[in-house]
């Protein structure tokens, strides 16, 4: 076969990405602190963009020598909203959404609570000032960051005991090394012969500098385990008898509510169990966690919903977050007019072209965001009027072929995004739910739902008439709901909820 080169003509489809297309795909997954902090850069790099700001009041003076900027769209205006026609609605009862808890060491002791994922989102006053750290009308006033009280650190109150237990300049030294080795909670995160090597001391004055630290306060500080923060509190109370040190021994016995083992290794009968596990019960697992470590961070919403009578759920995007930008055509005709060379030709053809991009990516991004969650809203609307047990399943598929967009926009849309509702503050990706078949062809339920379903019967269940997964089965298969047994026991596990025979244990220990 002879090889030769020829030229010839060939048709072909192929899918181009601009780098326009790549960046304003970019901008559907970015949440709006995230776009703002995008924009920012934009602002300092395009000489022809600026910051849209409404009136100065600099001098006195309004914008109205800008009056031939660009108006931006809706989506860098920020003034984006979009009623969904449902019926009216009652405002809904302030409901947070249910969250997994944990079921670490921190379930033996009272005070020790998981916080829930979704707080409450505290109505429409709210919705208007979300997002805001100063007040507009005052900008010599102090953050809400700035305002709150101070509390002392836990290094700063241990190092001032320090300064007093220690005389010696080489123990003084010591405890305070071992001061910046406690973690978070309270706990000593590494080894006495880690810090006798790194400060080239023998371990044995490193343990009896540990040893006297653990005298400090709060009680159970500098502890290297659960058994040991335990015991230097009971200690301190006297109240760590033999019997007392053979618990703090086998805790893991009594996670697992082995009242049998414990009773039978510590030689004590139900009820003397019954009032070690109480004052167990009473002290503190994270010495440390009381004291102030950094400010939370609030969380701010991307969209905002509300009810209004006789129109129904108005969805809009956070116009205090959403960045806002205009095009300096002014700006734009002069220097265009004092550009000599190519280059500056080019470069004020780049910028201005650079901008009007970024204003129409603005806008476009705003308008699906707000289709995409409107959309939601309106599919999950018995969720907002009567709670988690009515969350629809809901995939992207559902969502996309409704606003008639890809799959992958949607996903792109709902990512990093969070809406605010009466009902709390929630990521758009937590109303998309697998789908539970309904029994006899009954309507599928949300794999959300049929959680919280689950958790509200095993939360009412009574102590002599604790609820087995087949038991669990059988109710929610008379509700309509067709699960199969290893789901619930999935289910279950996932929100951390040990099994029947656990429950069973740890009820019967608290009656």
């Amino acid at each position: 076969m002879a090889i030769s080169q020829r030229l010839g003509l060939r048709q072909s489809q192929a899918l181009v990405m601009t780098p326009q297309l790549q960046q304003s795909i970019k901008l559907l997954q970015l949440s709006n602190i995230e776009l703002s902090a995008f924009v920012e850069t934009e602002l300092e790099r395009n000489p022809l963009l600026e910051r849209e700001e409404g009136e100065r009041g600099d001098d006195g003076d309004a914008t109205g020598d800008r009056n031939d900027t660009e108006p931006p769209g809706p989506g860098s205006a920020g003034a984006v909203a979009s009623d969904v026609a449902l019926t009216a609605p009652e405002p809904p009862a302030m409901v947070s959404a249910d969250a997994p808890l944990d079921t670490d060491w921190s379930n033996l002791f009272t005070g020790s609570s998981s916080t829930d994922r979704n707080d409450d989102y505290g109505g429409e006053a709210q919705f208007a000032g979300a997002g805001r750290g100063r007040t507009d009308f005052a900008d010599d006033l102090p953050g809400l960051e700035e305002t709150l009280a101070e509390r002392p650190s836990l290094r700063d109150h241990l190092l001032s005991q320090i300064a007093i237990e220690f005389l010696g300049p080489a123990d003084r030294l010591i405890a305070a090394r071992l001061v910046d080795l406690l973690e978070e909670t309270g706990y000593l995160g590494a080894t006495v012969e880690e810090v006798a090597a790194g400060l080239g001391c023998p371990p044995e004055r490193v343990e009896a500098v540990l040893r006297r630290c653990q005298r400090l306060d709060p009680p159970g500080i500098f502890a290297r385990s659960l058994a040991e923060c335990l015991g230097i509190q009971l200690a301190e109370r006297n109240r760590l008898d033999p019997a007392m040190r053979t618990l703090l021994d086998h805790l893991d016995l009594l996670a697992r509510r082995d009242l049998a083992a414990v009773m039978r290794l510590c030689g004590v009968d139900a009820e003397d169990l019954a009032e070690m596990i109480a004052e167990i019960r009473a002290l503190d697992p994270k010495p440390g966690a009381a004291f102030d470590h950094e400010i939370a961070q609030t969380l701010i919403p991307d969209i905002l919903m509300r009810a209004e009578p006789e129109v129904g759920w108005v969805v809009e995007l956070n116009a205090d977050t959403l960045p806002r930008v205009l095009i300096n055509r002014r700006y734009h005709a002069e220097i265009s007019r004092g550009a000599r060379s190519k280059v500056d030709r080019d470069y004020v053809g780049t910028c201005l072209a650079d901008a009007n991009w970024l204003v129409r990516a603005l806008d476009q991004r705003a308008n699906t965001i707000l289709k995409v969650a409107s959309e939601i809203v309106r599919r999950q609307d018995a969720f907002f009027v009567r709670g988690v047990q009515h969350l629809k399943p809901l995939t992207l598929k559902d969502v996309a072929e409704t606003v008639d967009m890809h799959e992958s926009t949607i996903s792109r849309v709902t990512t990093n995004k969070v809406i605010a509702t009466p009902r709390g503050v929630f990521e758009l990706k937590y109303f998309f739910t697998q789908a539970i078949q309904g029994a006899g062809g009954a309507d599928a339920h949300s794999a959300e739902a049929v959680r919280h379903r689950i958790r509200a019967m095993i939360d009412a269940e009574p102590a002599d008439a604790i609820l087995s997964d087949d038991r669990i089965v059988e109710i929610l298969r008379g509700e309509g709901i067709d699960i199969a047994r290893r789901t619930v026991a999935k289910y279950r596990e996932g929100m951390r909820i040990p099994s029947s025979v656990q429950r069973r244990r740890e009820k019967g220990l608290s009656r």
